[in-house]
C-alpha cells in the first residue's frame, strides 16, 4: 500500500485486505509512523487445495534471510503509529487530507493547470506542466526556492524528461491547514510557476541557463525572495507538531 495505507486504515478508500493473502506497506507516509515497513499475511493460505505455511515462510524470509539486528525503537514507533491509526481523530484527519487534496486540485484547474486523471480521490495530485511550457525540474526548483516542497514526476507521454510535479496534502493537513488555506497555497504555487515561465521566456528552455537567470536577473530574484518571505510568513501561523515539547 505504502502511500495510501493511512487512507485505508481510516476507511477513506477501499481496502485490499479482503482480496489479498499478503499486503505490504511502509509506515512513514500517510500512517505517520517511523521509517519502517510491515507485512500483513493470512496464516493459512490455500493453493491448489494445499495449505501453504505462510507465517513460517514470511518470518524466515524477513529474518534471518533478509534482515538482522532489529531496531527496537523503530518497532515501538510502528506500534504507536498502528495504535493511533485506530482512533477517531486519525480517521477525521485522513478525511481532511482527501478533502484538502480534492479542493487543491479543483483550484489548480481553475487556474488553468492540467491534472493527470483530471483530479484526485486520494491525497496526491499530479500536475502536468507541459501546457505551461515548463518541465518538472523547473517546477520543483522554483517552488523549492520559495519554500514549497514538491517533486518532479513523469506524466503520460514523457520520455527522459519529467513534465509533471507531484503535490500531497498530508503534511499540510497535519500542520492544521484546511480547505480555505488551499486557496493561499494555490496562489503561491501559481505565482511561483509564473515566475518560472518568465525566466524561461527570457532565456529559453536550457535548465542551466534558466537556473542562472533565477540568480542573476535582479527583477526575477527579487520576486522569488518576496514570495519566499510571504510563504514563510503564512506557514508560520501553523505549528509544527511536537515543537512545543522540544
Amino acid at each position: 500500500m505504502a502511500h495510501i495505507s493511512g487512507l485505508v486504515a481510516a476507511k477513506v478508500i477501499p481496502s485490499p485486505f479482503p482480496h489479498c493473502h499478503f499486503v505490504t506497506s511502509t509506515v512513514h507516509k500517510t500512517l505517520r509512523g517511523p521509517r519502517a515497513g510491515v507485512i500483513f499475511f493470512r496464516k493459512d493460505v490455500q493453493k491448489n487445495g494445499e495449505s501453504i505455511k505462510a507465517e513460517t515462510k514470511v518470518h524466515q524470509a524477513v529474518f534471518p534471510s533478509l534482515q538482522g539486528g532489529p531496531h527496537n525503537h523503530a518497532i515501538a514507533g510502528v506500534g504507536v503509529a498502528m495504535k493511533l491509526a485506530c482512533t477517531p481523530e486519525f480517521a477525521s484527519y485522513q478525511k481532511s487530507v482527501v478533502k484538502n487534496a480534492i479542493f487543491l486540485g479543483k483550484l489548480l484547474q481553475e487556474k488553468g493547470y492540467s491534472l493527470v486523471t483530471d483530479g484526485t480521490d486520494n491525497h496526491m495530485i499530479l500536475v502536468n506542466l507541459k501546457p505551461s511550457g515548463l518541465t518538472g525540474s523547473k517546477g520543483e526548483k522554483i517552488l523549492e526556492l520559495v519554500g514549497i516542497s514538491v517533486n518532479k514526476n513523469s506524466v503520460p507521454g514523457d520520455g527522459m524528461v519529467a513534465s509533471g510535479i507531484r503535490l500531497g496534502t498530508p503534511t499540510l493537513t497535519t500542520r492544521g491547514l484546511g480547505e480555505e488555506d488551499m486557496v493561499h497555497v494555490v496562489n503561491f504555487i501559481h505565482e511561483a510557476l509564473t515566475i518560472a515561465k518568465e525566466a524561461k521566456n527570457n532565456v529559453g528552455a536550457d535548465l542551466k541557463t534558466w537556473n542562472r537567470e533565477l540568480d542573476e536577473n535582479e527583477a526575477i530574484s527579487s520576486k522569488i525572495k518576496d514570495l519566499n518571505k510571504r510563504v514563510e510568513t503564512y506557514a508560520s501561523q501553523f505549528k509544527m507538531p511536537g515543537h512545543s515539547e522540544l
